[in-house]
């Protein structure tokens, strides 16, 4: 199939009346585009115009199986003709399946969950916290983070990512976290010291353009929590859960973190979020200590479970690299034509083109009209586009997409 081009919004379109219904009833927080999807189907949606678009966004790394997988509808309409919610009050089986299935395919021995990266990463960093204060006394509370970051919208995590514009304008910030910048060695090794409790990253850098870890900042990372005692935590939200070729991104790199976080793919777009850890830190948590209130649900957990089956097979996690390689050389075609990209980087299915110098700042240009020719792609900043399509994608798909690129890049 190739992707059917989609002429820009009509103002006297279905969608175009929703979406100005949008402004009147939404708050102003977002800038969503003109488009209102109404039905998907593998990697592809349709919208309420019957447009038809080639997904290479995933609902931000979401939708890791596509759209409307069978398979995880057949789960989904099982468990919601049982029951959808107990509260922590209760525990259910799917939680109890899921959180096992976790356990043995990673190096987690306890599973906390919630209903987002940004409330497992605030998870994440509470038990660091405590578990330092209990077993190394009241000062050791400092977090180590890194300069363009993203760990979530919490006012915590919001914090603890490296992001000012979202994290300035809300008054007093929470204090103690320390930022450096991302894979320097020597700012690392200088700044940690027996009052850092914990050192929080992304193996890739989402939010923050698409940067991945060197090898040597990774196993410094290791060396240097160790060595003071403090827990290294792996923010896998976006680059977990089968997008690098592993199920997670730390199998990949041969360095296991003491705390490691997951959402987005978890759930193939029902929202979970889950917390891995060990038995010796988790125990920190002890009643009462923290909670969700539908962390745990049912109905996600045996999404989840489903999709943790499916991606955790290794002929899917293989074929990611030949997809990424695919992706990779159709992009390299692209730019001996157009000049467009100075590098692609990234990981898997999570790569960012970065603009060339005379396309600076043009991100949201070429997001926007590859949007009216029939392509969802995201953005990483002014001068990043990120492709971060479903895992399933075909070849096929894969070299319409990008001939859809070009096409707009050819339009601006």
């Amino acid at each position: 199939m190739t992707a059917t081009a989609a002429k820009s919004i009509d103002p006297q379109s279905v969608s175009a009346t929703h979406r100005a219904r949008y402004d009147k009833v939404m708050a102003p927080n977002y800038a969503p585009m003109a488009m209102i999807p109404e039905r998907g189907e593998g990697c592809r949606l349709w919208d309420t115009d019957g447009k038809e678009y080639l997904d290479f966004a995933a609902g931000i790394a979401v939708s890791a199986l596509g759209h409307a997988h069978p398979e995880l509808c057949k789960v989904l309409a099982e468990q919601a003709g049982k029951f959808w919610h107990v509260s922590n009050l209760l525990t259910n089986k799917p939680a109890i399946d899921l959180a096992q299935k976790l356990c043995d395919l990673t190096f987690a021995e306890r599973v906390f969950f919630a209903n987002s990266g940004a409330e497992v990463n605030e998870a994440a960093l509470k038990l660091a916290r405590r578990y330092a204060i209990e077993h190394y006394g009241e000062g050791k509370t400092e977090i180590i983070a890194f300069d363009n970051s993203f760990h979530g919208r919490t006012f915590f995590t919001v914090c603890v990512g490296g992001q000012k514009k979202y994290s300035d304008g809300f008054g007093p910030k929470p204090g103690d976290i320390t930022h450096l910048p991302f894979n320097d060695v020597e700012a690392l090794t200088a700044a940690m010291s027996d009052r850092t409790c914990a050192v929080i990253l992304e193996p890739v850098q989402g939010e923050g353009g698409v940067n991945p870890a060197t090898d040597e900042f990774i196993s410094a990372a290791r060396s240097l929590c160790d060595q003071n005692n403090a827990c290294l935590i792996f923010d896998e939200v976006q680059i977990g859960m089968g997008r690098s070729g592993h199920l997670y991104h730390y199998q990949k790199l041969g360095i296991t973190p003491d705390i490691l976080t997951s959402a987005k793919g978890l759930g193939g777009g029902f929202p979970i979020g889950a917390m891995l850890t060990t038995e010796a830190i988790a125990d920190s948590l002890q009643v009462g200590t923290h909670g969700s209130t539908f962390g745990g649900n049912p109905m996600a957990c045996a999404v989840a479970y489903k999709v943790l089956e499916i991606v955790s097979d290794p002929a899917l996690l293989s074929a990611v690299q030949q997809k990424s390689d695919l992706i990779k050389s159709e992009l390299e075609k692209l730019n001996k034509k157009h000049h467009v990209f100075s590098k692609v980087r990234g990981d898997g299915l999570l790569l960012g083109c970065e603009l060339s110098a005379q396309w600076q700042d043009r991100a949201r240009d070429i997001l926007t009209r590859c949007t009216e020719e029939g392509l969802l792609v995201l953005m990483a900043g002014p001068n990043v586009i990120r492709l971060a399509p479903p895992l399933i994608i075909d070849d096929e798909d894969i070299v319409a997409g990008v001939a859809v690129l070009e096409r707009a890049i050819a339009a601006l």
